[in-house]
């Protein structure tokens, strides 16, 4: 198994109920192929630039474990998803 992390911006307009189900439907998908460690949720805060002509986003960082098909179906549900913005997926054990 294989450490990795996901980051992830959801839009801060929506509702509270929806930003829970986008971070379970990310938890449900690592669940699937591997493990979920430890969930941090940083809450919205201000973009750096704007992103689809927005100022804020809620903030999720995920650490968990998988095998190395888990990020590439993960990518692929973060790019079809309406309520995430922008995302990234790292290697821990990458240096």
């Amino acid at each position: 198994m294989i450490n990795y992390e996901v980051m992830f911006i959801i839009e801060a307009a929506l509702e509270d109920d929806k930003k829970e189900a986008a971070v379970g439907m990310v938890k449900e998908v690592i669940s699937a192929g591997g493990e979920v460690g430890k969930v941090n949720v940083w809450g919205t805060k201000k973009l750096a630039y704007p992103i689809q002509k927005k100022n804020e986003g809620y903030y999720v960082v995920i650490e968990f474990t998988g095998n190395a098909e888990l990020p590439k179906e993960l990518d692929r549900r973060l790019r079809i998803s309406d309520a995430v913005i922008r995302h990234i997926i790292i290697n821990k054990d990458e240096k």
